[in-house]
């Protein structure tokens, strides 16, 4: 029996990889079944047994990414070394070096993320981020309260709450993203973005009743380096 769960984890994996590998090459909107299917030499039969649809491939590389994401956020919660302004701060500089690293992966998916028959997989990844990460914050704000930084009474609420604002935001400034992409001579764009994360950071530090700021503030120099194509970075 362990022999069987394994081979299956194995192969399962197989296929995530080769469909994440195809989606950088190729795109998510050109990307085929059929590529992977051609890529594994595997049948129809043998890839529905894991996935039974392309959406259902793309909601899995995103919920494995979850769960990479999801065991260096525990282990800084958990770290009695950090206080809580440390653990916060690190909490979401996680976030931002993913981001960097796989930046050609996410600027692909980001452009079918919005399309309509993405909604479900987007509530599904977004009910999945709450359940796993707002409890950790929830962690961080109750240690925060204790050291003094944090006066917020709702300690047991905070962390879904900050969720919906870097969530709800997030999704605010991958739009910007992608109108400034249409329009790059648009420099107008930039200076939103620069603001849309100044108010969620604001946001949030009201939520934690935080006692001097402690959310970071993308500059504008910062967002037009994130926002140059991964070509341009290599050559810098």
């Amino acid at each position: 029996m362990v022999r069987i769960v394994k081979e299956y984890a194995v192969r399962r994996d197989e296929i995530l990889d080769t469909a994440q590998q195809l989606i950088t090459t190729k795109g998510y909107e050109k990307l085929t079944i059929r590529d992977i299917l051609d890529a594994l030499q595997i049948s129809n039969g043998a890839l529905y047994h894991y996935f039974d649809s392309k959406a259902a491939l793309l909601e899995a590389i995103i919920e494995r990414g979850q769960n990479a994401l999801d065991t260096g956020f525990r282990a800084v919660v958990e770290d009695p070394n950090l206080s809580a302004l440390e653990k916060f701060q690190r909490f979401f500089a996680a976030l931002d070096r993913v981001r960097t690293a796989q930046q050609a992966v996410i600027a692909d998916v980001m452009r079918i993320w919005f399309a309509d028959e993405n909604a479900i997989v987007r509530e599904k990844i977004d009910d999945v981020i709450v359940q796993r990460r707002a409890p950790l914050l929830n962690a961080i704000v109750r240690q925060g309260i204790r050291e003094g930084v944090f006066t917020t009474p709702y300690p047991d609420q905070a962390g879904q709450v900050i969720l919906s604002i870097t969530r709800g935001m997030g999704n605010a400034v991958l739009r910007l993203v992608l109108a400034f992409e249409q329009e790059p001579e648009q420099l107008h764009y930039l200076d939103e973005l620069v603001a849309a994360n100044a108010a969620s950071a604001e946001a949030i530090e009201r939520v934690l009743g935080a006692s001097s700021p402690c959310v970071y503030r993308p500059t504008a120099g910062d967002v037009k380096a994130w926002l140059a194509p991964p070509q341009d970075k290599a050559s810098a």
